[in-house]
């Protein structure tokens, strides 16, 4: 089998620090997310991928954000069995191969073109499953995504790349596409977008980060009709106990500072 040659900068890079932290947590003793997916994709690319300085402890934190939004994403489609997915710059993400959703389900994976490309080469096709190349900033692809049933919109390391104006446009124009639905993704916090500098992976790439949520109710203000229904810290996911005894110390001693608890959550809205 032919390795896959990678040629991406910038936030489009992030996408393999994310997927060098799922293929570690698959290797580890106690998985958190337990993605063979992700071990499978790391060894088709021609890449090093410790250069994108993943840790053991950063793989375990990309692992639960990864689980509690695999969860949030199961409860949607169980729910609503002819729901929509829309997974927002999915990058080598193989959510909808981990989950595997009824064919009653349409998902779409959304990405830049040269993303899609790579990841076509790389994961399967499946049924009522389609990958639509485009930047998620880009009005005209949601016109290929049918807007008459409920939808989830899931994005993971999507928000804190964008900047204020182009997400919040992007929210209205979701949740003006579909009668009703959910949003799930993670968010970082303006101080956590201002320490951009100290995290490894972010700088490996060359990427900037420049949406930070302080509060979450904003975006009940600034989206008509969205409604903030769950808020959830690294240290409520289920998985944690799963980290080292050092990584858990670590994580409740910087718990115990506000700032730096809320630095980077989880949130589910519903519209």
């Amino acid at each position: 089998m032919t390795a896959e040659k990678v040629h991406l900068t910038g936030e489009k890079a992030t996408l393999l620090a994310t997927l060098y932290g799922r293929a570690l947590d698959s290797l580890a003793k106690q998985p958190i997310l337990g993605d063979p997916f992700a071990i499978h994709a790391a060894r088709r690319l021609d890449y090093d991928l410790r250069r994108t300085r993943v840790s053991p402890t950063h793989a375990a934190v990309i692992a639960l954000r990864a689980k509690q939004l695999d969860l949030w994403t199961a409860e949607f489609v169980a729910a609503h069995p002819e729901a929509v997915v829309l997974h927002l710059a999915c990058g080598l993400d193989s959510r909808v191969h981990r989950l595997d959703p009824p064919p009653t389900v349409e998902w779409y994976d959304v990405d830049y073109p040269e993303v899609i490309e790579l990841r076509e080469r790389i994961y399967p096709g499946r049924d009522a499953y389609r990958m639509i190349a485009a930047s998620v900033t880009d009005p005209g692809w949601l016109r290929e995504v049918r807007g008459n049933r409920p939808a989830l919109v899931v994005a993971e390391g999507l928000t804190m790349y964008l900047r204020e104006q182009d997400g919040l446009d992007l929210f209205r124009r979701l949740t003006g596409h579909f009668p009703e639905g959910e949003l799930a993704f993670d968010a970082y916090t303006r101080l956590g977008v201002r320490l951009q500098r100290f995290n490894a992976a972010v700088r490996a790439a060359g990427a900037t980060l420049y949406w930070g949520f302080d509060d979450p109710a904003a975006l009940e203000r600034a989206v008509p009709g969205v409604r903030l229904v769950a808020e959830v810290g690294l240290l409520d996911v289920p998985g944690f106990d799963r980290l080292s005894r050092g990584d858990r110390v670590t994580f409740r001693l910087l718990s115990s500072v506000l700032p730096l608890r809320r630095l980077a959550r989880l949130l589910r809205y519903r519209f």
